[in-house]
């Protein structure tokens, strides 16, 4: 893959497998063999400098597989991962606030940590002093950083994450579900903030959800995740007007319209297939509603000559050969 000249993260055949096998002794009495679990199979993405690219999907489909391997808390099994940066500029916003911070530090603490961690020789009146402005910027007060975390709610606790990523200086987020765990009325606020942060300090947001009202408020590009692969990939405005995936279309049809609440909308049938014994061909035939034989039987994949790699869909692919 040649490098984008102005990309911050290059994501390519990326992999990650699981051996979920039974204990040895089993397999052995049982005859069983091993099983593997293809948590994220032939993944590749650019986000450029400035952008937000968001990966949704249904939950198991390997969203936050792919953002703990961009973060490395994962080691990839296959493929690569290409962060054009200061690795130490690279941060993470968890999903659960109440889980991610450590009930026994106060806030001042969880804040500081990434700078005495990163900035050991950094004097303690001015780490001090940087724990107060960024509980400012994140919308608390300085008085809040002597407080414990079970002191305040969840979008206040998010906000307090927050913080403690921006500490780091960080030029790229990984935004895994930041906001499923909140109240709507809170969601928009946090949403918010992390707008007004990236416009003033030229952030960079890998941005993971289920929700396709959530990223629509915030990404650039949307990329579509079924059973670990990316089967859709198109700026926002793109996607929310002509989607190409029948999954997508699918998911579009989830979103609550206000307009017009009694539209006829197609209902997603099925349930996920395993990733662990995935179906033959498309993963998503079983499902759609829309599948040939050849669907049955090969796989697609998201060429670069059709549909400029938007799309691995035969669907999609013959509707765009027969258009005008």
């Amino acid at each position: 893959m040649n490098i984008r000249p102005n990309a911050i993260l290059e994501v390519d055949a990326l992999e990650r497998r699981f051996d979920v096998s039974a204990p040895w002794l089993n397999r052995m009495i049982e005859r069983k063999p091993r099983r593997t679990l293809h948590a994220v199979d032939g993944v590749d993405f650019v986000i450029q400098r400035g952008q937000t690219l968001a990966l949704v999907g249904e939950s198991g489909c390997g969203k936050s597989t792919i953002a703990k391997l961009v973060t490395g808390l994962h080691a990839p099994s296959g493929g690569s991962i290409r962060f054009h940066g200061d690795c130490d500029r690279l941060q993470m916003i968890f999903q659960d606030p109440f889980a991610s911070l450590n009930p026994r530090w106060r806030v001042g603490r969880i804040i500081a940590e990434p700078l005495r961690t990163l900035r050991p020789d950094t004097p303690d009146a001015a780490v001090n002093a940087r724990v107060d402005e960024l509980l400012q910027i994140v919308g608390l007060s300085a008085a809040d950083g002597s407080k414990f975390p079970h002191e305040f709610s969840g979008g206040q606790r998010q906000r307090i994450s927050i913080a403690r990523a921006l500490a780091g200086e960080p030029e790229f987020l990984v935004c895994d579900e930041p906001t499923s765990a909140l109240d709507v009325s809170v969601q928009a606020q946090v949403l918010n903030l992390m707008k007004r942060l990236q416009n003033e300090m030229g952030l960079t947001y890998l941005f993971i959800s289920h929700d396709l009202s959530v990223v629509r408020h915030m990404a650039d590009v949307i990329a579509v995740m079924y059973l670990g692969r990316i089967v859709e990939i198109q700026p926002t405005a793109d996607l929310f007007a002509r989607p190409l995936h029948p999954y997508t279309r699918l998911l579009l049809d989830t979103i609550p319209d206000l307009e017009a609440p009694k539209r006829d909308r197609t209902a997603m049938g099925g349930e996920v297939p395993s990733p662990v014994s995935p179906p033959s061909g498309c993963s998503f035939h079983p499902r759609c509603p829309l599948a040939f034989d050849r669907c049955r039987t090969e796989r697609p994949t998201r060429r670069a000559e059709v549909l400029d790699r938007r799309v691995a869909c035969f669907a999609a692919e013959r509707d765009a050969a027969d258009a005008p």
